[in-house]
This record gives C-alpha cells, structure tokens and sequence, in this order.
C-alpha cells in the first residue's frame, strides 16, 4: 500500500471513489457517493464553464461532456496529470493561472482543505479572479462552496455566500461542513438525510 495513501470512502456506483484514497499530506476528504451525486446535479443545473478548486472527487465524478466544460485546480499534481482540464494549483501561486483564466467561469466550486481565514481568503481572491463578471466588473459567477457553519460570517465577507441547510456528508473528516452559495436553490435548503445530528 502506498505510504501517502489514506483511507477510502465506501461507494457502490462512483469510480473515483473505488479508485482513490485520501492523502492525509494533503487534507483530502471526499464527500460520500450521494454528497458528490448533489453537488454535481447542481453543477449540471447552473454551469456552463465550471471551475473546481481543490475537489477532485466531483471533478472526476462528472461526466465527460461536463468535463470538458470544466477545470480542476488542486495541489495534488497526480491529478493533474489524469486529465488535460487538470490544472495545477497553490493557494499560495495562484497568480500565475489568472491569465489563462480571469473571467471565464459561470460555476465555482470552492472545497478548501482549510477552514483557517488566511487559505480562505486566497481561495475567494482566487474564485473571484475567475469569475465571469458583467460590464460593470461585478461577479455574476455562481459561487457554491463548503466549509464549517462557524465560517458564514467569514464567508460572507470574503465572498458574499450565504450558508445553506445542506450539509454534504464527509465521512472521514471530523468537522461537519455545510454548503454556502451566493444563489438560491430550493434543494440547498433541504435536510440530507445522511447527516444525523
């Protein structure tokens, strides 16, 4: 077994899933089969150029034609190299993808493997850096990320999302996350039933 390699979240139907752990050198978590299934169905509604920052578990749980319509940006580099949409990406350096990309993505998908202010704010400079903006250069980007219920205020400062009642299920992670967007969605404000409080 691989050094690096970490644990494994249970899956019946999700490849990616079946195929990768966890790196604990990283902070990887992958959200549960049915969390990842969620997450993407609101991808699929909103997005028509997507922008995934640090989840590779709903990157590579899309299928190909949405895919190709969006971009993985994470510091695992062997991710990058199973996917030419696989970019590599340090909250510290993001600098250098911003010619590439500013403004050119609809949908934002935000899941730090931080919950500290100081990666969240590089995350959200980032995020906004790629968003598609209007004339006027307001961000008319869909913003849907996760982190901790602690952070909405935090959140909203940064990047003006507001918390949701979901919360996607993150079976080896000891913090329970919930989902904040800067857009309403009638089934982010439902109860997800593999969460029991």
């Amino acid at each position: 077994m691989n050094k690096d390699a970490g644990k494994k979240v249970a899956s019946k139907n999700n490849t990616f899933l079946k195929l990768y752990h966890e790196k604990e050198k990283f902070n990887q978590y992958w959200f549960s089969e049915k969390s990842i299934s969620f997450i993407v169905n609101q991808i699929e509604k909103y997005g028509s150029t997507i922008a995934l920052i640090s989840c590779p578990s709903i990157f590579f749980s899309l299928n190909n034609e949405m895919k190709d319509k969006s971009f993985l940006f994470d510091i695992d580099t062997s991710f990058c190299k199973k996917h030419k949409n696989a970019k590599e990406y340090d909250y510290r350096e993001y600098e250098k993808l911003i010619p590439e990309f500013e403004n050119k993505f609809d949908f934002i998908l935000i899941d730090p493997p931080f919950i500290d202010q100081e990666p969240w704010s590089k995350f959200a400079e980032f995020a906004t850096k790629i968003a598609k903006k209007d004339e006027e250069g307001n961000v008319i980007a869909k913003f849907l990320c996760s982190s901790i219920a602690e952070n909405k205020d935090m959140l909203k400062n940064l990047i003006s999302v507001d918390i949701k009642k979901y919360q996607p299920s993150i079976p080896n992670l000891i913090y329970q996350y919930n989902l904040f967007s800067n857009y309403e969605d009638e089934e982010l404000n439902i109860i997800n039933e593999e969460i029991i409080n």
